[in-house]
């Protein structure tokens, strides 16, 4: 059966890394830290199935780089659009269509991605209005969970890492194992 999603894009801390267990240096760079519970498994069951990964994450671009190698998933990931070299922040689009441009996806199947991520005035609101798939990932305390407008409101929400299984299994009509 062919896929009918194209690609997945996550965002990174209280996503795949826990910000409360990170460890920064002067720089605010994080060093290293443990990932949600499931996250390490989810990236690598995706990459098993043959998804292009991205990461689409505000922030510094030593703290993607030094997390995911700990963690030997950094080379899961087919691109990467972190705000401080793109030069924007999420929500704005061009986060985002960094990102897809990378991975050879045109706006015409932008419907056809996955975002997922925490925020949901970031992550959902910047996939909502890409037209992408926006799945909020309701695991951190540290954020709001009260969307404050439709562009904020996700397509999926999800509890834990692995229930993205779940959503994929809905999207594409097969059995979620």
């Amino acid at each position: 059966m062919t896929q009918k999603i194209l690609a997945i894009c996550f965002d990174f801390g209280d996503t795949l890394a826990d910000e409360a267990s990170e460890v920064k240096d002067e720089t605010q760079t994080t060093l290293r830290a443990e990932l949600i519970p499931g996250a390490g498994e989810l990236i690598h069951e995706l990459h098993r199935r043959r998804y292009p990964l991205a990461l689409v994450a505000d922030g510094r671009p030593g703290t993607y780089a030094n997390v995911l190698k700990q963690h030997a998933i950094h080379k899961l990931f087919t691109v990467f659009a972190i705000s401080e070299l793109v030069g924007v922040e999420k929500p704005d689009k061009r986060m985002f269509v960094h990102a897809l441009d990378q991975l050879g996806i045109e706006p015409a199947d932008y419907a056809k991605v996955i975002m997922v991520g925490n925020r949901l005035d970031r992550d959902v609101r910047g996939a909502n209005d890409l037209g992408m798939i926006s799945v909020w990932l309701d695991w951190s305390p540290r954020q709001s969970k009260i969307p404050a407008n439709d562009a904020e409101t996700p397509d999926f929400t999800i509890k834990l890492p692995e229930d993205l299984l779940g959503v994929i299994a809905e999207i594409e009509g097969t059995e979620s194992s």
